[in-house]
């Protein structure tokens, strides 16, 4: 019963000292998973029940950066977009697309940052802006450089549109692995 009481004192202490800066980010997170999750599934899927259950995959990578769940949401997001394509029939729109990139990309480095972050840490606003700015950065360059090599390819009906999905999630999953082989390496 000692265990249990110490713990409950731990967790209450550790709450009271979180931070604003730190909550903000995970908030994000929160945010740019779900719209992600939002712009990826069909309408259809997100009435009722699949919606809480999306809610939560939400949660999840807010709530543990570190850990399994940011990849596991994105997969999440991306399965959305593969069902919304297949099952449903919608077409792949190129700003949908993005959007879905850019909510995945944001949730990615938004999770990267909190993962750093102590959730008593006290933040300089300005390192939240620079990494905020840079993320932009980055979102631009990659939505021009797509949109010209999408339009260079030829790739512009639906067709082309999931299979680059298709390809780049297998790419990202044979970097993920690289990484890990080379990381259990050392």
């Amino acid at each position: 019963m000692n265990a249990v009481t110490e713990r409950v004192r731990g967790l209450r202490y550790a709450v009271a000292r979180i931070s604003l800066t730190p909550l903000l980010v995970r908030a994000g997170i929160f945010l740019t998973v779900l719209v992600g999750l939002v712009l990826a599934y069909p309408s259809e899927v997100l009435l009722g029940r699949p919606l809480l259950a999306l809610v939560v995959v939400a949660v999840l990578p807010a709530v543990g950066p570190r850990r399994v769940w940011p990849t596991f949401a994105a997969l999440v997001t991306v399965g959305g977009w593969l069902v919304a394509t297949d099952g449903y029939g919608r077409p792949s729109a190129l700003w949908r697309l993005l959007a879905v990139a850019a909510a995945l990309y944001l949730a990615h480095t938004l999770c990267a940052l909190a993962a750093v972050l102590p959730y008593d840490a006290v933040v300089d606003p300005d390192l939240i802006v620079r990494w905020l700015t840079r993320a932009g950065a980055v979102l631009l360059a990659s939505f021009v450089l797509g949109v010209l090599l999408v339009e260079l390819a030829g790739l512009g009906d639906a067709a082309g549109h999931q299979a680059a999905t298709v390809l780049g999630l297998l790419g990202a999953v044979a970097v993920a692995a690289l990484l890990g082989w080379l990381l259990r390496r050392r």
